[in-house]
């Protein structure tokens, strides 16, 4: 059955490796561990990797300390690669597919980038909610908003089936903090809890926000309609946010401990961390996200009539291993 809740998180077995589109210059520099950071950020921070953070200062886990001196080692930046072939064999195996599908990807270490169909609106479904948590990731990290601030659930404003938990046993007057309601609306995609943070901070305070990210296609004529670059751009500002927001990691980790995983995720080799955010009406699959792979990279996924949901979401996974085994190529793996 299509979309079957299938309560299984993807905990993360170590830390999300980040390869930055500006890499430092080759020479090595020492760094001392500040509270909240991890390898993830100091590699993302200095255009390194966890593997090499590990191998050049001799640690045997992913635990770091505050105040402990890291030693970072340099790389040359990388060459930007050639994308045609994949993006031609990308296009290859859509041409015979029914429905559209709009797609972009980005290279995390190179900055380059390409799209099919990538400015098309197209229904963002749930994939919307990962802007709205960013914004009210904006909010708290600004002081205007505290995530232990609680809203109470209004059934007239606020109900809706689908996805998530809270339809099952929420009732008027229940209230749930702000950290909780995002977090719901990540991991179980949960639409009450959406449509919370929405009534709470408005949805024209949402769209102004995605504006300011430089989204083109945001609410056109009310719809809940984006395009594949825009999404990219909300993708790339999660990860901006991780880099300097202790809020910004959080929300990374629960895009990696979704409970829908049907998408980007299906066909990815298990160890690697994927951090993504699925959406779904009828016939409009889609997904968007990060592959930390060896060499990551962000892919976004938006569709319409497309008669076969299951299929829908294959396809997505599809395209994401053609691309994770493109990047790993490139990565020597």
């Amino acid at each position: 059955m299509f979309r079957r809740i299938k309560f299984k998180f993807l905990f993360l077995a170590g830390a999300l490796a980040i390869i930055v589109a500006f890499p430092m210059a080759a020479w090595a520099l020492n760094y001392q561990v500040q509270p909240g950071d991890t390898l993830w950020y100091i590699a993302q921070r200095f255009g390194t990797s966890i593997t090499d953070l590990k191998a050049g200062n001799n640690l045997s886990s992913d635990v770091i300390y505050p105040g402990q001196n890291l030693t970072i080692p340099g790389g040359a930046s990388p060459q930007a690669p050639d994308y045609t072939t994949l993006q031609q064999q990308i296009q290859n195996y859509l041409a015979d597919k029914p429905g559209t599908y709009g797609i972009y990807f980005k290279d995390l270490a190179s900055g380059q980038s390409f799209g099919i169909n990538a400015d098309t609106p197209l229904p963002a479904a749930s994939t919307v909610k990962l802007p709205a948590v960013l914004f009210i990731n904006s909010l708290v990290d600004q002081g205007v908003l505290d995530w232990q601030q609680k809203l109470t659930y209004n059934s007239a404003t606020d109900y809706q089936g689908g996805s998530g938990i809270l339809q099952f046993s929420v009732k008027d007057g229940d209230q749930f903090t702000l950290r909780t309601l995002t977090t719901l609306a990540i991991t179980t995609s949960d639409n009450i809890a959406y449509n919370m943070l929405r009534n709470f901070v408005g949805k024209g305070s949402i769209a102004n926000y995605m504006q300011s990210l430089g989204g083109q296609t945001v609410f056109p004529g009310g719809q809940n309609l984006s395009t594949a670059r825009d999404m990219a751009i909300y993708v790339q500002a999660a990860l901006n946010s991780a880099n300097t927001s202790a809020n910004g990691r959080r929300l990374l980790d629960d895009m990696a401990n979704g409970i829908y995983n049907e998408g980007i995720p299906l066909k990815i080799p298990a160890g690697v961390t994927v951090a993504h955010k699925e959406g779904f009406v009828w016939g409009s699959p889609g997904d968007v996200g990060v592959v930390f792979g060896s060499r990551p990279f962000i892919i976004t996924v938006l569709s319409q009539n497309v008669p076969d949901p299951d299929q829908g979401f294959a396809n997505i996974a599809t395209i994401t291993r053609m691309i994770y085994d493109y990047q790993e190529n490139l990565a020597g793996k």
